[in-house]
């Protein structure tokens, strides 16, 4: 794939897993492996189930790995830019040019989740799917420059959409390859707090104003204004009766339908995929909504300080283990629970049984 010129979409290729043979490629996590790692576990000797969510998360890996010989030593972040165009409305605080700033700030170590990166022991690798510009060092899998202006008509076409999640499918894919074993999604695009809200809202069912925060930080009356558009569009392609796909095409964004084909490429190839706040929460749901079985092979970080955070998280039946009001996205969150799995993981591995010392096990009571 690769964009032609500027305002011109992608040029369908042909190549690689399409959307409808992944959706029925995706089978059930294993929960033989996630019984073996949970015995493992408790015949570890401290007390039962004492290291809470370490204990799960690790579990949870080795049912999305088909194995409880967990991996988690080749760890990356995959931050997906895209533009969205609904930022003509007035919607957000900064103008575009922002998102391809950040985009290439993400391999200088100038980015809060680059460093992040670096301090926990994990690559990134950020792909332009849809920027409205292209920036020199990027990785360019671009399907359109920037969506359109869902106030006015449909963000993308189906046709768009669909690819764009099938590059997300193909980005799994190829990490896999590389001999990655943990992916963490993060984001970069002006714009995507109100792609994000619209999507949350119509899968929901829920008003607009309860699913719309400020962002990365909003007048008053721009929030109205955002809640406005969101709302509006809602009601005018009745979105809250429509398919997932639907919904993501009309209002949502590449980055958004990007995460949404990593998750799935995630439960397709058997790689755990790390969740981050609330865009990435409302891509999980999407991808949960269109396949249940691919929640099984996620895991969610921290709940955002966003609105409707908690409400998404609660939805996608996934469990953070970091509430600490970060709302930064990029993949931070997702980043900063990387050291932590990789605690759970040594200890997992490494620590004495009760057996091991002679000692009696626990016994649940």
């Amino acid at each position: 794939m690769q964009a032609t010129g500027k305002g011109t979409t992608f040029e369908m290729e042909q190549t690689y897993l399409t959307l409808e043979e992944t959706l029925h490629g995706i089978g059930p996590r294993d929960e033989h492996a996630v019984d073996i790692c949970r015995k493992r576990w408790d015949s570890i000797a401290k007390p039962l189930h004492s290291l809470g969510w370490l204990e799960d998360a690790i579990a949870r890996i080795a049912g999305a790995q088909h194995t409880p010989d967990v991996r988690t030593d080749r760890k990356i972040l995959v931050p997906l830019c895209a533009d969205n165009g609904i930022v003509a409305e007035g919607v957000t605080q900064t103008g575009q040019e922002v998102t391809a700033i950040v985009a290439e700030n993400f391999l200088d170590e100038k980015s809060c989740a680059a460093i992040m990166c670096r301090e926990a022991g994990a690559d990134i690798f950020p792909v332009d799917v849809g920027m409205a510009v292209d920036t020199p060092r990027v990785e360019k899998r671009k399907t359109a420059y920037g969506t359109k202006n869902f106030a006015l008509e449909p963000a993308m076409t189906e046709q768009e959409c669909i690819h764009t999640i099938e590059t997300g499918i193909h980005l799994v894919g190829e990490l896999r390859e590389k001999g990655y074993c943990l992916i963490a999604t993060g984001e970069m695009g002006i714009g995507n707090t109100t792609t994000s809200s619209a999507v949350a809202a119509s899968l929901l069912n829920v008003p607009a104003e309860k699913m719309t925060g400020k962002g990365a930080g909003l007048s008053a009356s721009g929030l109205e204004k955002k809640i406005k558009v969101i709302q509006d569009a809602i009601l005018r392609w009745d979105l809250t009766r429509q398919t997932p796909l639907t919904i993501l095409s009309h209002v949502g964004g590449f980055d958004l339908a990007g995460m949404v084909g990593m998750y799935l490429g995630g439960a397709y190839y058997h790689v755990p995929v790390l969740v981050d706040g609330f865009i990435s929460s409302v891509a999980a749901l999407t991808a949960i909504r269109m396949c249940p079985d691919a929640r099984g092979y996620m895991l969610a970080s921290h709940v955002s300080k966003e609105p409707a955070a908690r409400l998404v998280l609660q939805e996608t039946g996934l469990a953070p283990v970091i509430d600490g009001g970060l709302c930064l996205g990029e993949g931070s969150g997702a980043v900063a629970v990387f050291p932590l799995i990789e605690m759970g993981a040594r200890i997992y591995r490494q620590m004495s049984t009760f057996e091991d010392i002679s000692i009696e096990a626990y016994q649940p009571l």
